[in-house]
């Protein structure tokens, strides 16, 4: 099976590939390597046989088009997106350009193509929209999202992830063409860029800079390891029903604060002459919008495809740890993109 990935040079979409490659799998990458995206991610698989990269932007009509009819792929896994949230609160108009119109892009083209298919190539072919549960709003304490939640953003880059899951199901309903969709948790593990809280916080950590947390550090998350992710990612485009919308969570809830101080406690029993590294959480004005609590319930995927998250979270957040910890030239080079500066903050918040 062929199988193409955009964004697959990120944090999620690198572990797709490799992951994909690791099984045998030929797989087509696609992405434009903006500030995420990052050939290091990539190096297990860059040289192999069966990995092909393009460097295109999925706005580009005629680049997808073309990657589509030389490479006929079976699935297309859609991860590229701009998806640093306080990125875009600063510049909104990127998220729409890449994740609406881009999504747009994508489903036409990918349309076409599969129009092109003969009748069993039609019946295999699978397009897979991956999305967040952002686009579900904020949750108060009780309750948990699931596929018949309504969608309600609160950011620009929710807002858009919205616009490009409606845009998916109304591809299938008015098309045919056999999406499925998915909306994930929040993701950590190996690779993911130093903008996010938990490598932010063990990289600061490790440099003996301040750890900024947002507020009072009260925000509830869902903690999903991306290798998690990706296993269900899978399980969903092979396994699932065209159509259909599979949540991908952890059963893993923390508060932000938490998750800083455990990183923190990681920390001090592997660099024991930094610590207590728990002295340098510093509490900084909230991000504009900030849900107050994510929570999915994941039975959906579950019970119909035979997924379960393999890592809990204080083994997965070790490991985590145990990652950066050991990879300093990857950071080194992933913080040359992004110095730690604050984002996502509005003028008015500045003074």
């Amino acid at each position: 099976m062929t199988v193409l990935v955009t964004g697959g040079a990120g944090f999620i979409g690198s572990a797709l590939v490799r992951a994909l490659v690791g099984d045998g799998e030929r797989v087509v990458t696609i992405d434009k390597l903006t500030y995420a995206g990052n050939l290091d991610n990539l190096a297990a698989v860059l040289a192999c046989a069966k990995h092909t990269f393009i460097r295109a932007d999925i706005c580009d009509r005629m680049a997808i088009a073309a990657a589509l009819r030389e490479y006929r792929p079976r699935i297309v896994y859609h991860l590229a997106a701009e998806s640093h949230v306080d990125r875009t609160i600063d510049t909104p108009s990127a998220c729409i350009e890449t994740n609406i119109v881009g999504t747009a892009v994508l489903l036409e083209t990918a349309l076409d193509y599969w129009r092109s298919l003969d009748a069993a190539g039609r019946d295999e072919f699978r397009f897979l929209q991956v999305s967040t549960d952002e686009v579900y709003g904020e949750l108060g304490a009780e309750g948990q999202f699931t596929p018949e939640s309504r969608y309600r953003p609160s950011s620009p880059y929710s807002a858009s992830k919205a616009a490009a899951d409606h845009l998916a199901r109304a591809w299938h309903r008015t098309y045919g063409l056999p999406v499925l969709i998915s909306n994930c948790s929040n993701n950590y593990g190996p690779f993911q860029f130093p903008e996010k809280l938990i490598p932010l916080m063990i990289l600061n950590a490790l440099a003996g800079r301040p750890l900024p947390v947002y507020g009072a550090g009260a925000n509830v998350r869902d903690w999903l390891h991306v290798d998690d992710h990706v296993w269900a990612l899978r399980r969903i485009a092979t396994r699932g029903q065209i159509g259909e919308t599979y949540l991908i969570g952890a059963r893993a809830e923390a508060r932000n604060i938490d998750i800083v101080r455990m990183i923190c406690a990681l920390l001090d029993a592997r660099r024991p002459e930094g610590a207590p590294h728990a002295r340098l959480i510093t509490f900084v004005p909230d991000r504009p919008g900030h849900d107050a609590r994510y929570a999915i319930d994941p039975a959906k995927t579950e019970d119909e495809l035979g997924w379960r998250p393999r890592y809990g979270l204080e083994e997965g957040l070790a490991a985590t740890v145990d990652w950066y910890v050991a990879n300093h030239e990857w950071c080194q080079r992933a913080t040359r993109i992004y110095q730690q500066q604050r984002l996502g903050r509005l003028p008015e918040a500045a003074a």
